[in-house]
């Protein structure tokens, strides 16, 4: 298997695939090598560019088609691979080499010249948007020819030229590293920014042919609650786009079983494969070409805190994952929001304002806006906020980081303020139908995650205890065998003089100055507090020599001291294999 780091998370998980000896469209990917000399030149260099013809080479022999060339020609596309996944923030472009002459011929060789025309627009729409710059919603209407137009104004030199074409998305996938969204993301997720991002080309398979073609997205267990269960979603004579844009609300994935009950079969059993071999929850991209299943990507899937907790255990039953994996892959931070506030009922008296598809669970109280700069500013001056929009884009990723839920009129569970929250840990409820929070913008709403509904007003919520749930102990006791630190929830059996309470020592609750402040304890002595369990005073104290922190919650911290004692354990789902189907381009010459 290639380095991910070197080709980035899509690649890797295409030459997974393959080796597993699932059906993928060829594709060779420019590394993150390639990304760091771009980024050092400020453009691609002569021996990158002939590095992507070589590939490009690589592709039509591969596939017996031309690129931008017909009678039968190749369209391709460019999607960053960063070696972390960030779901949703990058660039991607579909459809490239797409001009008048491929869209006649693509309408000759499929017999169907409404699919050329549609694939012709998606092109012009999205090059048009995401590599020229141009607003989307400007032409969105607009006919092939009205957008031709104004690609061709803002860039006659690439417009009609397929080579023109790549090079140019290859940059500006390499440019969308650094978008202010893409930058937000890694620095709430706490990735580096310099990792760079790897760019794989890919050979085009077309959900949009017809109609037994379509795309979708399975997950390989439930993303909400963690079951046994394959979810996902499922869009005939659809590209992938239309499917996370949230555009669009697609199906369930029973609407493919209804059309294909073998294809629907073939899907499952690759899921399964696939979680069998990575040992992880999987988020399956996937399209449908004439009744052909092609494999898009697989990673690890973006699941709510209940979700990995349930998930994870059930991997460890199943004897898939060690304890030790385990309680190493769950986060401190995913420990809190299970037990987050709820709401203290679900019967309410009145009915909801809103009601949709649960995305994300849990509870968030606050203001309505539909502006994701006003929820900046808003939360900037400490009012809670609910972001409302029609559906969310990478654009509006400042504004859910503000928001304490996220509610949407459009789209699935697989769409992109789904993934996103279910990410973030966020609140979220989608598809609630057009304008759902209009009338209500300005006012106190309550989102109630779990259930996919909205209530005017401040409802109650109570505050869940550890000890509630059978799934949290068994974590505890897990934790517990791998934790260096002693922590406990009252502290019993010790002196009062014993324990320092954070909460009364001087810089003991300031994340910059609590390591400071530990370090100066005796080493026999505890803390207390809740910011005792912090990831920051949870280190010091291990460091410090504290024998022992007493916090309520307790998993958070015990998952922040095995978390702290162990940096950069081996990936457990890595690999021994070293073949590697996918080619790889971008190293320097």
């Amino acid at each position: 298997m290639p380095d991910r780091n070197l080709v980035g998370g899509k690649a890797w998980s295409l030459a997974r695939m393959t080796s597993l000896g699932l059906r993928v469209p060829p594709a060779f990917v420019v590394t993150t090598d390639g990304f760091r000399h771009f980024h050092e030149a400020g453009e691609l260099t002569e021996g990158l560019r002939a590095q992507v013809l070589e590939g490009l080479a690589d592709l039509e022999h591969s596939t017996g088609r031309q690129f931008g060339v017909g009678p039968t020609p190749l369209l391709l596309s460019v999607r960053s691979g960063a070696a972390i996944s960030m779901p949703g923030m990058m660039d991607t472009v579909l459809n490239l080499g797409m001009t008048d002459e491929v869209e006649a011929a693509l309408a000759t060789e499929s017999r169907d010249a409404s699919f050329a025309r549609d694939t012709h627009h998606r092109f012009l729409e999205l090059f048009s948007h995401v590599v020229l710059g141009l607003d989307p919603h400007d032409h969105r209407a607009d006919s092939p020819a009205a957008v031709r137009a104004s690609v061709s104004t803002a860039r006659p030199d690439v417009a009609w030229d397929p080579q023109g074409q790549l090079m140019a998305s290859i940059e500006a996938v390499f440019k969308s590293w650094n978008s202010r969204r893409a930058r937000r993301y890694r620095a709430h997720q706490g990735i580096s920014d310099d990792l760079g991002t790897a760019v794989t080309v890919q050979a085009m398979v077309f959900g949009n042919l017809g109609e037994d073609s379509g795309t979708g997205v399975l997950f390989s267990r439930n993303p909400l609650d963690g079951s046994k269960q394959v979810y996902g979603e499922y869009l005939r004579r659809a590209q992938g786009e239309d499917v996370v844009s949230g555009r669009v609300t697609p199906q369930p994935l029973s609407d493919l079983a209804d059309q294909n009950p073998a294809l629907h079969s073939e899907l499952l059993a690759a899921a399964q494969t696939l979680e069998q071999a990575n040992r992880e929850v999987q988020d399956v991209e996937f399209t449908v070409q004439s009744g052909q299943l092609y494999l898009l990507q697989s990673r690890t899937a973006k699941l709510a805190p209940q979700a990995a907790l349930r998930s994870t255990i059930d991997l460890v039953e199943e004897g898939v994952l060690s304890i030790d994996a385990a309680v190493r892959r769950l986060t401190p931070s995913q420990a809190r929001s299970l037990v987050a506030p709820r709401l203290a009922t679900t019967n309410q008296s009145d009915p909801p304002v809103a009601s949709g598809e649960s995305a994300c669970a849990g509870v968030g109280i606050g203001q309505v806006v539909d502006d994701p700069d006003q929820a900046i500013s808003l939360a900037a001056d400490g009012v809670a906020v609910i972001l409302a929009r029609p559906t969310t884009s990478p654009e509006d990723l400042g504004g859910m980081l503000a928001a304490r839920a996220v509610v949407t009129d459009e789209g699935g569970s697989t769409s992109h303020a789904a993934v996103v929250s279910r990410a973030l840990g966020l609140p979220c409820v989608v598809g609630c139908g057009a304008g759902s929070l209009a009338p209500h913008v300005g006012s106190i709403v309550t989102v109630d995650g779990a259930t996919g509904t909205v209530y005017a007003g401040e409802l109650p919520v109570h505050v869940p205890r550890e000890d509630d749930s059978d799934d949290l102990r068994t974590v505890i006791a897990w934790a517990r065998t791998l934790s260096p630190i002693s922590i406990t929830a009252t502290a019993e059996g010790l002196d009062a003089d014993d324990v320092v309470d954070l909460a009364n020592t001087p810089g003991g609750i300031d994340p910059e100055q609590v390591a400071a402040t530990i370090a100066g304890l005796p080493p026999t002595q505890a803390i207390r507090g809740g910011a005792a369990g912090s990831p920051e005073a949870v280190a010091a104290a291990i460091d410090a020599g504290v024998s022992r922190i007493v916090t309520d919650p307790v998993l958070p911290a015990l998952l922040a001291a095995v978390h702290h004692t162990a940096p950069g354990q081996p990936d457990p789902t890595a690999p021994t294999s070293t073949n590697s189907p996918t080619d790889t381009k971008g190293q320097p010459r």
